[in-house]
């Protein structure tokens, strides 16, 4: 029996994937050239592959610039301070909706930064909230 499981398990693991997995390497190292991948630990590149899970929110807002704003602007300090009270499910919507992404990029959250920027439009009233995700602005109405 025990040799029955080994072999499965061998076979589960290893010997039915092991086309697939060729595969889906070839392709990655053709877009990814190995030898700039084997300098990170598996952590390291799965950071760099997929970005940063955990976060530090008030960092986040030290590092903000502002257009057509300043810190201390009354609809500045509201969006903080609603933020600061989202659930964290909430903030990492924010984060997609700002970036396109749930998550810092692998650089570091201390080298992240958007812009909150006025839309400067007639009726603020009638615009709402809108992000370009390329450039990382949030156009807050005011």
């Amino acid at each position: 029996r025990k040799e029955f499981v080994d072999l499965y398990v061998n076979y589960m693991l290893n010997d039915a994937i092991r086309k697939p997995f060729e595969d889906f390497m070839q392709g990655f190292l053709r877009g990814c050239p190995a030898t700039n991948w084997k300098m990170f630990l598996p952590v390291e590149l799965q950071t760099v592959l997929q970005g940063h899970t955990k976060f530090d929110w008030h960092l986040l807002e030290k590092n903000v610039k502002y257009r057509q704003y300043n810190m201390l602007d009354q609809t500045i300090r509201n969006f903080w301070t609603v933020f600061h009270k989202l659930p964290e499910e909430k903030k990492k919507m924010f984060l997609a909706f700002l970036t396109g992404s749930d998550r810092i990029p692998g650089y570091g959250q201390e080298y992240f930064t958007f812009q909150i920027a006025d839309p400067e439009v007639a009726n603020p009233d009638e615009v709402c909230l809108t992000a370009d995700t390329c450039s990382h602005i949030l156009f807050l109405p005011r």
